[in-house]
């Protein structure tokens, strides 16, 4: 059974948190799906002022919609494309402080204004990236960027 925690004191003390428990929801469930749908709704309930985040599954050549939290989304993103198929192309992070200023950017849900987008890596392969919005520019910083890149990794390894 989950239980849910606040998220008070330290941010990296927050993620270090959340990862714990990502770890726990996902160790003995070998079901992709399934982990990647309650990753999503972990980092929905642990994030404040977000309101997309959800996973892009690499499928022949792009990036297809996978578990998510937040409004209907985009379902099929071409590699080097917006925010998400530059990630996975590149395989780096990509921490957008004003998605309006990203040439190409895919608008899904007009209201997000800043973004990060995290590959999702395994034995050198990439599986899809972790996308997150929010409705307040310049949302993520560093630590957000370390922490969700810890969590990536934690996921990645189990699916």
């Amino acid at each position: 059974m989950f239980n849910v925690e606040m998220y008070q004191g330290k941010k990296e003390k927050n993620y270090e948190l959340v990862q714990k428990q990502l770890l726990a929801l996902i160790e003995d469930e070998t079901n992709r799906i399934a982990n990647l749908s309650n990753a999503a709704a972990l980092l929905n309930q642990f994030l404040d002022e977000i309101n997309w985040v959800g996973f892009y599954l690499y499928e022949e050549d792009q990036l297809i919609l996978g578990p998510f939290q937040g409004l209907p989304a985009c379902v099929r993103i071409p590699m080097g494309k917006g925010v998400c198929g530059t990630s996975a192309a590149t395989e780096k992070t990509l921490r957008i402080e004003d998605v309006h200023q990203f040439p190409g950017h895919i608008a899904c849900d007009a209201a997000s204004r800043s973004e990060i987008v995290i590959p999702l890596m395994k034995d050198g392969k990439l599986l899809g990236v972790l996308d997150i919005d929010s409705p307040i520019t310049d949302r993520f910083d560093e630590m957000d960027q370390q922490g969700l890149e810890k969590f990536a990794e934690i996921l990645s390894n189990h699916l």
